[in-house]
Order: C-alpha cells, then sequence, then structure tokens
C-alpha cells in the first residue's frame, strides 16, 4: 500500500467522506450494538487507501449498510502518512479514535502491544480462518492473541514501460546491474531517465537489503544484522544508481513524485506496488494499458527479495460498538469483498478461495504479483517493528546526498536498532 513512509510521522488532521452525518469516533460515542439480534449504531471506519482506491473502500463500506440498514457507517479516508500518529493520538487521548481502522501490517504489533486493539480471538471478525494465506495471518498476531483480520497482501514489483524500453534495445534487467548498465541506452535512445529510485521512503531500501543476502534484524535469535556487510552493500547500491544517473530520486514526495514520472514517461522504470496499477495507467504514457509491464524486483549481487506487505482490519479496544464493528471487519475481508477489490483495483487477496474465482486467475496483475507474494520476505513482527524504518530513512538521506558513506549509514542504523532493541546484540 501504501504509500509514503510507513507510519513514522504525522501531519495534518485529515478530512473525511461521511456516510452518516456524525464525526465521532468509537471512543466519542459511536454507541450501538445489537437489539433483538439485530445490529445498530455506528461504526467509523478509518480508511487508508490512496486516491485511485478511496471510491472503491467507500463503496465496500456502504455494502455493509445494506446488509444491516440499522447500522451507520462513517467512512474517513485518512492519509497514509498521517495515520499511525493520528490513531495512536486519539486512542492514547481515549477521544476520536475510530472503530475499525485499515492497518498497514507493521503497525498491528504495535497497536496492540500499546492496548489500542481488541482481541479477535472467539469473535464474529475472525471467519473461515482456515481460507486465509499462511503468510497473511503472520502479522495479524502478537504474544498469542490474534489483534486483526488480514484483508489485502502485497509486494513490491518493478513497473516498466514496455515502450520505452524496446525503442532503446533492452530487455527489462534481472539485476541492479543489469539495469545500471542498460540506463545509459535508455538515456542515449529515448531522453527516459532508466529508474526513480524511492529515497525518501525506507521501506523501498529493503529490496536492496535483500538483493545482498541481508536484513533488518533477527527477530528469532535477537540479533541486529543491518550494520553487517550486506547493509553496506545496499547503501552502496542506491548511491551508485543515483550517482551514475542511472535513477533520479527526491528526499520528500517520491509517491507523487515516482508516479508522476511514470505516468509521464520521463523514467522507464520504477520499483511499486499492485496499489499503483490503477493511478499509473491512468497516465499519458499508458494510455495503451498493456504498455504498462510488471517484473520481479531486480536482484542485488546475491539474491533476489521483496518485503512482504499488506493491510489488516483491526478494532479498537475502547469501541462502543463492539459487536458491529466485529461484523464490519468480517464483511470488510470476506471472500466476496475481497473480490469486488480485486476485481476494480488488482490488489490481491488474503483467501486462498478467491483465487480459484476466474476472473480473479485471470487478472493480469494478479498473475504476476500472486508468485512474487509467495516468495516475499516477511518483515520482523514485532511491536518496534514499524520504527525500525526511521533510522534506514535518516541514513538513506545521508548516504543520497554525501554526508555520509555506506559504512558510516550500515553503523549508525545498527547503532539506533540497539538502543530501540534493548535485549538485541
Amino acid at each position: 500500500m501504501r504509500c509514503g513512509i510507513r507510519g513514522v510521522t504525522a501531519t495534518a488532521l485529515v478530512a473525511g467522506l461521511a456516510l452518516a452525518a456524525t464525526a465521532c469516533g468509537g471512543g466519542d460515542g459511536g454507541s450501538g450494538g445489537s437489539s433483538g439480534g439485530e445490529l445498530s449504531g455506528t461504526v467509523t471506519f478509518w480508511d487508508t487507501s490512496n486516491d485511485a482506491e478511496k471510491a472503491t473502500y467507500r463503496k465496500l463500506a456502504e455494502g455493509f449498510q445494506k446488509e444491516h440498514p440499522k447500522v451507520h457507517v462513517q467512512y474517513v479516508n485518512v492519509p497514509f502518512g498521517d495515520a499511525n500518529a493520528k490513531f495512536k493520538n486519539a486512542a492514547g487521548g481515549n477521544s476520536g479514535a475510530p472503530d475499525v481502522m485499515r492497518t498497514e501490517v507493521a503497525w498491528t504489533a504495535d497497536f496492540a502491544n500499546l492496548g489500542y486493539l481488541a482481541p479477535l480471538d472467539g469473535t464474529p471478525a475472525l471467519d473461515k480462518t482456515d481460507d486465509y494465506l499462511p503468510q497473511a495471518v503472520g502479522s495479524t498476531k502478537f504474544k498469542g492473541k490474534t489483534y486483526a483480520a488480514p484483508q489485502v497482501i502485497d509486494t513490491l514489483g518493478l513497473f516498466y514501460n514496455k515502450k520505452i524500453l524496446k525503442d532503446a534495445g533492452v530487455g527489462v534487467p534481472k539485476t541492479f546491474a543489469e539495469l545500471a548498465t542498460a540506463a545509459k541506452k535508455i538515456k542515449a535512445k529515448t531522453g527516459a531517465t532508466a529508474l526513480y529510485l524511492r529515497g525518501d521512503d525506507p521501506y523501498w531500501f529493503l529490496p536492496y537489503l535483500y538483493g545482498e543476502g541481508g536484513n533488518m534484524v533477527d527477530a528469532r535469535d535477537k540479533i541486529v544484522q543491518i550494520d553487517d556487510g550486506a547493509g553496506v552493500k545496499a547503501f552502496k547500491t542506491i548511491k551508485d544508481l543515483v550517482d551514475s544517473k542511472a535513477a533520479v530520486t527526491d528526499a520528500t514526495d517520491g509517491q507523487e513524485n515516482q508516479l508522476k514520472a511514470l505516468k509521464d514517461g520521463t523514467v522507464a522504470m520504477a520499483v511499486d506496488g499492485p496499489w499503483d496499477i490503477e493511478g499509473a495507467r491512468a497516465g499519458k504514457a499508458f494510455k495503451d494499458k498493456e504498455n504498462l509491464g510488471v517484473a520481479p524486483v531486480p536482484a542485488g549481487s546475491k539474491a533476489q527479495g521483496s518485503p512482504q506487505g499488506g493491510w489488516n482490519l483491526s478494532v479498537y479496544a475502547g469501541s462502543k460498538n463492539l459487536q458491529a464493528s466485529y461484523a464490519f471487519v468480517k464483511y470488510m475481508s470476506s471472500a466476496k469483498v475481497q473480490q469486488q477489490t480485486t476485481d476494480k483495483l488488482s490488489l490481491l487477496p488474503t483467501r486462498k478461495s478467491v483465487y480459484d474465482v476466474p476472473a480473479v486467475k485471470n487478472n493480469e496483475m494478479v498473475r504476476f504479483f500472486k508468485p512474487a507474494v509467495d516468495g516475499a520476505v516477511q518483515r520482523p513482527w514485532i511491536a518496534e517493528g514499524n520504527s525500525l524504518f526511521e533510522p534506514i530513512k535518516v541514513q538513506m538521506n545521508k548516504v543520497l546526498t554525501g554526508s555520509a558513506t555506506p559504512e558510516q549509514a550500515a553503523k549508525a542504523t545498527g547503532d539506533a536498532y540497539r538502543k530501540l532493541l534493548k535485549d538485541y546484540k
């Protein structure tokens, strides 16, 4: 999803699209329940989807109201970059938190550790759990309890402009080294830069780290890994790509700038996820939708790897309408709704049964991204998992601006991790 920086910072309060007139969240009087077995009251839903997706998610929420006419769903679209801190502020202050939130996979353990999420074990929210992809379930659990229902799963791939690569006479690069070599031909024959590199978001650093055989931490044995040789090589790779002009980058607004560059055809390639398929196809470079190609993220010198991402649905522990909230989570994570999400947005379901539906099975982007998801690298599902990104973000900026060497950046990131994770070596 996504996506800007993974919930590290907050900016302004967001505007919402309301299906019901009230503006309060679960902690501010979203009262209700069931009368004679019929659900009623208000469920406030914070949706963190992007501009290309939010209309679809609003309509899906409206579908729940049709099934439960006495329940009013207040839909609020919360920009991804604001959502993490906004929820913590509301839940911590016991005022204005939503009943249900669409949470990035790394947020679930963090929110649960703070006591902000309701356990879902034994509630109607968890329905047909055997149908979930096993890799989608990992991020929903914390200390033996389940705090979310998996709703969307994703990973990163290489988006490429087929015409630009063809005009340049180059193939789709399988490694970052191949990409760097092809960049000169691409620039000379088409005027385009080979790659937009997300220097503003540490999530996009992970394919470079995995490509050198590295990782952030070993959560099982409690060992910091990012400051080893692989981490150094990963920082060096991004620096070399930008310095050689094989890639262009920005310190801020990478989400918007990358998508615009791809849509306008000023770059040939970008590492991105299924959440931007519809956005990319809206650009002039892809008036012919077939011109957008997707391939695996290029490999480094040791391996090829991309992080597992996605979105869960969680219930606020302080909700005053838990029963309706549980039912809403059940509905929004159901096979029917997941199929609709794939049909409209080409996002990947978390339910195995949905992949058997012909329309989903034949979806071009699902055909690529499902094998990619199956091979994606699991992130550490620990309470501090989301906080591991900020030190990377700081050091990426220093490396790309020349104020730190790759060696210095890797060491500083490792030092920051050990301060954050007190019992890690």
